[in-house]
């Protein structure tokens, strides 16, 4: 029972710290002057070759044996989380931020229904009591919420959600499969799938190449790595909902570089968010040790 509280803690971990990884997206993005499809093109390169070549160098043959056979399940995975990434710059154009912003925090409901679907996982009901209010931190941060035209933007937003929530269920489910590998394969995918939309792969300087690695290696190559190992040792609700924790943090780091103070409405919001996820942390922690 040690063991799996061990899992749990360690699980919990990974994923806050993809979280915060994600969340430095808005940071690097005001450091390049590209357009979005550009962006995805160099990130995804970056980031699949650096969790390719990390997964070589600390497993050898074997880790080159993971990114040559990851069975269906693996790509599966790649491409679930191919499409999370591009349809979210996609709906970022069609529709508003704040509905994206929305729609996306509808996660942790959507994961937790795909599991008690495909996995016959029930999730607490404190996990969706503080989904709920993690939710409604999330509406207060994005602001003014109006029903929009733009029904394309929105379905590929659904899209998203959906997608990762599926890939949150099936990581849980296939832990034997290689999904640091999955992750490696997702960027790569990712960047093909840009080539035809983007503009300026072609225009970066070598300082652009700088800023696009580091952009690449930690938000979305270590940023993807720990919530793929992560989910695995959680609940898939749960995993979904610590996740959130990227929304109220985006804002901090734009605020730290660029001294943006966040609207009162991003104070509040993110303090709902980050006291969703602290109380449902705490209260499975509780439950974990009265069984033990």
């Amino acid at each position: 029972m040690a063991g799996a509280q061990s899992q749990h803690r360690l699980g919990i971990a990974l994923v806050a710290g993809a979280a915060i990884a994600w969340s430095t997206a808005p940071f690097f993005t005001r450091l390049l002057p590209f357009d979005s499809w550009t962006i995805l093109f160099w990130r995804g390169l970056f980031g699949g070759g650096l969790i390719g070549a990390v997964l070589v160098l600390t497993q050898g043959r074997t880790g080159l044996q993971d990114l040559s056979r990851m069975g269906s399940s693996g790509w599966l995975v790649a491409a679930l989380s191919t499409v999370g990434m591009v349809t979210f710059i996609p709906a970022l154009q069609l529709t508003s931020v704040s509905n994206v912003a929305v729609i996306i925090a509808t996660g942790p409901f959507v994961a937790t229904a795909l599991a008690w679907i495909w996995l016959g996982e029930t999730a607490r009901w404190q996990t969706m009591v503080c989904s709920v209010a993690a939710f409604c931190g999330v509406a207060i941060i994005v602001g003014d919420v109006r029903a929009s035209s733009d029904v394309l933007g929105i379905a590929l937003a659904c899209l998203m959600t959906v997608a990762i929530g599926a890939m949150t269920v099936i990581v849980r489910r296939h832990k034997e499969t290689p999904m640091v590998a999955a992750a490696a394969w997702s960027n790569v995918l990712g960047s093909i799938v840009s080539i035809p939309f983007a503009n300026g792969i072609a225009t970066v300087s070598g300082a652009d190449l700088v800023i696009l690695a580091m952009f690449g290696f930690f938000q979305v190559a270590l940023g993807l790595t720990l919530f793929v190992l992560g989910s695995r040792l959680l609940p898939s609700g749960q995993a979904a909902l610590i996740a959130t924790l990227e929304t109220p943090l985006m804002p901090l780091w734009v605020w730290l570089a660029f001294q943006e103070s966040p609207a009162p409405r991003a104070l509040v919001g993110g303090a709902l968010v980050i006291g969703a996820v602290i109380a449902d942390v705490a209260g499975d922690n509780r439950v974990r040790k009265q069984i033990g």
